[in-house]
């Protein structure tokens, strides 16, 4: 008898029937709520819908099999929310606080929260609300937090396919000062190109590198993977920070790999691939393997076009360890 695959909605598709909310004015912000699921009032000349003030996050809760449920470095996530809601002049929130109306969302809806491979997915956003079309020099003076849940399953449902994706040696993803704040503008700076590379080329994502050097996809960070060995780009303003990318590099130390981090070029990477590993890291897909890059319309396989041995074991063991079957040694995990 073959096996029967559950069908699940799209990632992010789904959301539970409650959200947490609040509100800035007058210098400071009004308690938080745990209301239904609705449309925000909102005025049609705020601030985020003129001049993007706006940022978020996304991160992950987990049940284990004893029913508990368990937030995956939460701290880091909002102390970087908190980062970019001040690169972008927005009220910056206390992150105890907003912790806090994490919870209590979770509480209101834990019985959402799927069983593994399945998680809670949590989107805190904050909204510049200022009414005035006149201040694109002006910060937003006034904001609204919401925090999304959303029950997600296993991203690789359908099995994990390597990736084809597009080489861009000119265009960069986002503008530099901003590519470490996690904000909607980003994605959409990105979207063009990365649309334009499917349409002529059926990649599956666009890799930015402007001037030969080696920078992140549009939604992912960029990872080189080998026996032993792990090279990706050095921290800047340029690129997000990813949480997850930072997990895999500590626990790739605690497993026994040289980390390195530095800038490096296209050039490097498309030596690198003849006989190494390439991969892409975010919270949804934790590690996703490259199978091809395609280079001024040239295709080039990675390896022997599979996703690699150590990608697997990589992602292996960080699921492992959101998922409580390893231990955590490094208190990324919060009960709630």
């Amino acid at each position: 008898m073959s096996e029967v695959v559950t069908q699940h909605p799209p990632f992010g598709s789904v959301f539970a029937d409650v959200m947490a909310i609040a509100w800035y004015r007058d210098g400071r912000w009004g308690s938080a709520e745990v209301v239904p699921l609705a449309p925000l009032p909102l005025h049609p000349a705020a601030h985020v819908l003129h001049y993007a003030s706006e940022c978020f996050e996304g991160f992950k809760a987990y049940r284990w099999p004893d029913g508990q449920i368990h937030l995956f470095r939460m701290d880091r996530h909002l102390e970087r929310f908190r980062q970019s809601a001040a690169s972008l002049v927005l009220p910056v929130p206390e992150a105890d606080w907003v912790g806090g109306m994490v919870r209590s969302l979770i509480q209101r809806c834990q019985a959402t929260v799927p069983e593994a491979p399945g998680a809670l997915y949590l989107r805190p956003t904050l909204i510049g609300t200022t009414a005035n079309i006149g201040a694109a020099a002006s910060p937003s003076t006034e904001a609204c937090l919401i925090v999304l849940a959303s029950p997600v399953w296993d991203y690789f449902s359908g099995g994990a396919k390597p990736l084809k994706i597009w080489v861009e040696e000119r265009a960069t993803r986002c503008a530099s000062h901003l590519g470490s704040t996690k904000t909607g503008g980003n994605y959409a700076a990105a979207l063009g190109p990365t649309m334009a590379a499917r349409r002529a080329h059926q990649v599956d994502q666009v890799l930015f590198c402007p001037g030969g050097e080696v920078q992140e996809t549009g939604a992912a960070n960029f990872l080189l993977i080998r026996e032993g060995h792990i090279l990706t780009r050095s921290l800047d303003s340029s690129f997000l920070h990813g949480v997850t990318r930072d997990s895999l590099l500590t626990m790739a130390g605690d497993l026994g790999y040289r980390v390195e981090e530095r800038v490096f070029t296209v050039d490097e990477m498309m030596d690198w691939i003849k006989t190494g590993e390439a991969a892409l890291s975010g919270t949804a897909a934790v590690l996703a393997g490259v199978g091809s890059l395609l280079r001024a319309g040239q295709a080039f396989t990675v390896a022997d076009g599979q996703i690699g041995v150590h990608t697997q074991r990589l992602r292996s063991a960080l699921v492992d360890i959101q998922q409580g079957r390893s231990p955590d040694r490094h208190g990324w995990l919060q009960t709630v």
